[in-house]
């Protein structure tokens, strides 16, 4: 839980005037207790926002490196952060969360939450100078399941993880949406969180937590982990070895995994989501600086450092949206690996 500190920091500030009714203060305070629960980790003054209430803009060349897709609040049409002011919103008693959808199922395009940029848009991150795809592993066709983030998460690279003594890897925490349908990029979702497999990816941790959209039919059958194991035989083996060996058609060694590959059940992934959550508030709160963390400038969490007041859209959409660019030609190769 927040401190009493941190807890004040968060709460919107007030005239002197009004600090001095002394029902208005104490009024808001219940209220900030209530988003301070054990249970309801998203304690921000955000929560007003809903999945419902949020929308895309977006600018530049799809499948090029000036491409960015927004969330703006629809009722408002402000800019929103993907990373700090989407709310986590996290109901551990349901085990339930929201998250933000990078990369549909099926594509091949590597787009990730930008946790640098301001506003943190969603873009095809680039290496050596080259937009990345990544590529496609027979059967399969790209990505495996509806890829993203939780927001208001941080896997912290300044601290060690206790069990595994590895550093996280500065984004925020990953998740593999495995329900029926195909989720467009830039949809927040409200999930059923069941279990996680811990990826170690150049030397850090990286979990992947397995989760399913509760308004999908699966998500009526499956409460666990476990449950997958018979309601999808072969999801779990299939993502795991996906995991281990997408990076081989680059020419690139295997993926490993901390505890043998083992999936993590729904219990121990809720504990893993509050740790990136607590990290997260560390960050935000100014707890945790330093040159190569996210940047931390956000439109809704009153008194943090990186508070703005708002997003100035004139600064941020300067591009016209245009035709998208082609993808390579040789995306489309299926890249054929032995399986166990």
């Amino acid at each position: 839980m927040f401190s009493i500190r941190t807890a004040k920091l968060l709460l919107p500030r007030l005239s002197p005037l009004k600090m001095s009714h002394s029902a208005t203060a104490t009024a808001r305070l219940l209220l900030t207790q209530q988003h301070l629960t054990v249970n309801r980790c998203n304690s921000t003054t955000n929560s007003h926002i809903s999945p419902e209430s949020i929308g895309i803009t977006t600018q530049g060349t799809q499948f090029t490196a000036d491409y960015e897709v927004y969330a703006v609040n629809k009722s408002t049409g402000n800019i929103l952060s993907w990373f700090h002011d989407i709310p986590l919103d996290f109901n551990e008693e349901q085990g339930e969360a929201n998250i933000v959808v990078e990369i549909p199922r099926w594509s091949n395009a590597k787009f990730e939450i930008s946790t640098k940029l301001p506003g943190n848009p969603i873009v095809q991150d680039v290496k050596k100078g080259k937009v990345r795809f990544v590529r496609n592993l027979f059967p399969h066709h790209g990505y495996i399941s509806n890829y993203g983030a939780f927001p208001q998460t941080w896997e912290d690279p300044t601290t060690k993880e206790e069990e595994l003594q590895l550093f996280g890897d500065n984004d925020p925490l990953d998740i593999c949406e495995i329900g029926t349908a195909i989720i467009e990029r830039g949809s927040v979702k409200r999930v059923k969180i069941l279990g996680s497999l811990a990826l170690i990816d150049d030397g850090e941790l990286d979990w992947k937590v397995i989760v399913v959209d509760i308004n999908d039919p699966l998500a009526k059958e499956v409460f666990d982990i476990h449950d997958l194991y018979t309601k999808c035989p072969g999801l779990l083996e299939t993502t795991r070895q996906w995991f281990r060996d997408y990076k081989l058609a680059d020419g690139k060694p295997q993926n490993k995994f901390a505890f043998n590959g083992k999936y993590k059940d729904r219990k121990e992934t809720l504990e893993i989501i509050k740790n990136c959550n607590r990290s997260w508030r560390k960050l935000v709160t100014g707890e945790i600086t330093g040159d190569k963390i996210p940047s931390i400038e956000n439109s809704t969490l009153v008194g943090t450092p990186g508070y703005n007041g708002g997003f100035e859209t004139q600064k941020l959409i300067i591009r016209e949206r245009k035709p998208d660019a082609p993808i390579p030609v040789e995306i489309s190769k299926s890249h054929f690996i032995p399986t166990d």
